[in-house]
């Protein structure tokens, strides 16, 4: 298995998994994806389903990572695999638990990991792929990162402690909830460093990416993505879709659908893999809030980057987003994989225009046909109303961007197609909107009791490439 740029050339080098699971974004700006995608045939199905009901996720896990694998030895791939997913780091053997809701609804629960949030499930295997990989080259690595939300504490829970790696976390100052804050912030250890940007998350976002392009210093300071610009972390958030499919259905041939709430793409991105595998998907349902770049684009074939005053702080904050980062993989597929075409409407007209328009191409004409994709948006009233109805009606009590998903869900039920709604967060991430909605708070976990009450360590720091460089410097050494 290699993997190839969605900027690259012809004649570019084409790395194996593990050069790409430390590098993160590709050398010309790219993000990487396999040359093919391994096809699930009718027996791959049945084994993955015997798999998961008798050996359980990780198993499950190794099997599906395994087809992208090639540069690890087969017994140690499972080894990591069992050591990510269990039930010391999950709340349930399960990992991923299914609930079915009222009106054709099911809830693929992805919150029972250690920060309470569905990037757990790809950021444990990522922590001990990292941790493997360095202890196999000798070398160290220093993550460079942003997140809206939840990225940022899933990535330093799942790599604290491990000896050859150091964090630098980037977040939206004050743009996210003081539970989130406080489970970032409270850590106390050298290797995390956590830094506050002026700006919105898409200006921590484009710090990441513009000093991991600069190839020189990326090189001098081992610098390498937890975001999902790593291949190696969407990959693992496959392996969710497939045991949500298989958990809802009994037949290898019977089809699900997905509502996926999305800012960034990643987590339907993955979806959109297993779909392209052939795990039997019929619709792809992507939710966003009030920053509706996504579903602007899949309504009307024009994608445009907002301004930072433009993006809203909303009560689903995670998703406050304009600039979609893995929304580049999607479009290499959707332009049959034409590098050339995408390096042009990424690194050129996004970048000088602020959009791009393919209303007027085939592609889109045929996009839903081809790809199962379709959206729509969510306001706070709707998520209120939402969080509300379903704890009424199935004493489930979800955060509020899981209710921007049940709410665009139930647009597209089809009957006879179990709808699941992949879950993002545990409701006491967001209390404050808990309360609101339904005038009770939220269950806390043991393990978050007080946490906001604790010190916090966070670097400020201004909406400058270069104050990152030297701070990033300055922690390193040289």
């Amino acid at each position: 298995m290699r993997y190839v740029s969605t900027r690259g050339l012809p004649d570019d080098p084409r790395p194996g998994f593990s050069d790409i699971l430390l590098e993160g974004l590709a050398p010309d700006g790219g993000l990487y994806l396999p040359e093919a995608y391994p096809h699930a045939d009718e027996a791959t199905l049945a084994g993955w389903r015997a798999l998961l009901a008798t050996e359980g996720y990780a198993a499950l896990a190794d099997a599906v990572v395994g087809l992208y694998v090639d540069d690890i030895p087969s017994d140690d791939l499972r080894a990591l695999c069992e050591r990510a997913y269990n039930d010391r780091v999950f709340a349930t053997a399960d990992v991923v638990p299914v609930t079915a809701l009222d009106g054709g609804l099911w809830l693929a629960h992805l919150s029972d990991g250690p920060t309470a949030a569905f990037k757990d499930l790809a950021m444990q295997l990522l922590g001990q792929l990292f941790e493997y990989e360095l202890e196999r080259r000798g070398q160290e690595l220093n993550i460079l990162g942003a997140t809206s939300g939840d990225t940022g504490s899933a990535a330093e829970y799942a790599m604290l402690g491990l000896d050859r790696v150091r964090v630098f976390m980037l977040t939206p100052a004050g743009r996210m909830t003081p539970f989130q804050q406080a489970q970032m912030f409270s850590l106390d250890d050298p290797s995390i460093v956590n830094v506050a940007v002026e700006g919105v998350f898409d200006d921590c976002q484009d710090l990441v990416k513009a000093v991991a392009s600069d190839l020189a210093f990326k090189q001098r300071y081992a610098l390498g993505a937890v975001n999902s610009i790593n291949w190696a972390r969407l990959v693992a958030q496959v392996v969710y879709y497939i045991a949500a499919w298989l958990r809802v259905t009994t037949a290898n041939d019977q089809r699900v659908s997905f509502c996926v709430p999305t800012g960034n793409f990643g987590n339907i991105m993955a979806g959109h893999v297993a779909r392209m595998m052939g795990v039997p998907i019929d619709t792809l349902v992507l939710a966003t809030n009030e920053n509706n770049v996504l579903d602007e684009f899949f309504r009307t074939g024009v994608y445009r980057v907002r301004a930072a005053s433009e993006t809203h702080a909303t009560s689903s904050p995670s998703m406050d987003i304009s600039k979609a980062s893995n929304f580049e993989r999607f479009v290499f597929d959707l332009l049959g994989r034409d590098a050339t075409l995408v390096r042009e409407l990424f690194a050129v007209r996004l970048v000088t225009d602020g959009f791009f328009d393919l209303s007027g191409t085939p592609e889109f004409a045929s996009l839903r046909e081809r790809f199962g994709f379709v959206s729509d948006s969510s306001t706070h009233a709707d998520r209120l109303a939402n969080i509300a109805e379903v704890w009424k009606r199935d004493g489930v009590l979800v955060d509020p961007h899981t209710a921007d998903g049940v709410k665009v869900a139930r647009e597209f039920v089809d009957p006879g197609v179990p709808m699941i709604v992949t879950e993002t967060a545990l409701p006491v991430k967001f209390a404050e909107t808990i309360r609101e909605a339904t005038g009770r708070e939220p269950a806390r976990p043991a393990r978050f009791a007080g946490i906001e009450d604790l010190p916090r360590h966070v670097v400020d720091l201004p909406n400058d490439a270069g104050a990152l460089k030297a701070l990033i410097a300055a922690r390193v050494g040289s």
